[in-house]
């Protein structure tokens, strides 16, 4: 048999047959005087059985120990492992679908957030403050970086329930077309900063020394006021600052 009859009757291209002789995985046949590869029934069967097992979703370096005849593995021990790998990436696909399926139950939803965020979102009261729908998409970068955790949304609960910090969130919000020294920025600096426990700065700095080895990037802080308005802008460097140093402090 030539190449394309082999390939013809096991069912795979002439290209995958070159393919396999590349990579050792089937044995080069002698060639006729016309320089043709004459291919015979055994080498059908062998190459019928490394289509079975590649279909059966095995790599070519493991269908090589399969078929190796010395110091290969045994086709059960190796359909075990691989029996056991996809396993665990159902129980992956699962988890994710899971995760996939709580998200879609809430339309309009913080969206691809890990379970720990979305469930300290889903705790909060519905809101269409501005600066809360800001918030929220601060913490979903913090979660997505890595700077999250599940101690950090843990002590936030009870902060998303509280009642007061609609209000703070709403003293934020009038102040969009205020100047930058109104005399309101003060006292709602103070009062957003009073109103953050200090568990969560204990949260915040376990999540950093857990966190991914990664530096902020240059200018983050000036990104991030940069998406208030002036007024806004000097409260949250205000809490900002405030925030630094009471980090600071054991």
């Amino acid at each position: 048999m030539r190449i394309g009859e082999i390939a013809g009757l096991v069912g795979v291209t002439t290209r995958a047959v070159r393919h396999y002789h590349q990579v050792g995985l089937l044995p080069e046949p002698e060639r006729r005087a016309n320089g043709y590869r004459q291919y015979t029934v055994r080498d059908a069967v062998l190459l019928a059985r490394v289509r079975r097992l590649t279909e059966l979703g095995l790599g070519l370096d493991e269908v090589k120990d399969v078929l190796a005849e010395d110091a290969g593995r045994g086709l059960a021990e190796v359909l075990a492992e691989l029996d056991a790998d996809l396993a665990r990436q159902e129980a992956e696909i699962r988890e994710r679908r899971r995760r996939l399926a709580a998200l879609l139950a809430e339309p309009g939803g913080p969206g691809p957030v890990s379970p720990g965020l979305a469930a300290l979102l889903a705790r909060a009261p519905a809101s269409d403050s501005p600066a809360a729908a800001l918030d929220r998409e601060h913490l979903a970068l913090l979660d997505a970086t890595g700077h999250g955790g599940e101690r950090l949304y843990a002590v936030l609960g009870p902060l998303a329930e509280d009642p007061a910090v609609l209000a703070l969130y709403a003293r934020l919000d009038a102040l969009a077309g205020a100047d930058p020294d109104d005399p309101r920025i003060g006292p709602l600096a103070e009062d957003l900063v009073a109103a953050v426990p200090e568990e969560v700065f204990e949260a915040v700095r376990a999540a950093g020394a857990d966190a991914p080895p990664t530096a902020e990037p240059a200018g983050f802080r000036e990104a991030l006021l940069a998406e208030f308005a002036p007024a806004q802008a000097e409260v949250v460097r205000r809490v900002m600052t405030a925030f630094m140093e009471r980090g600071r402090t054991p």
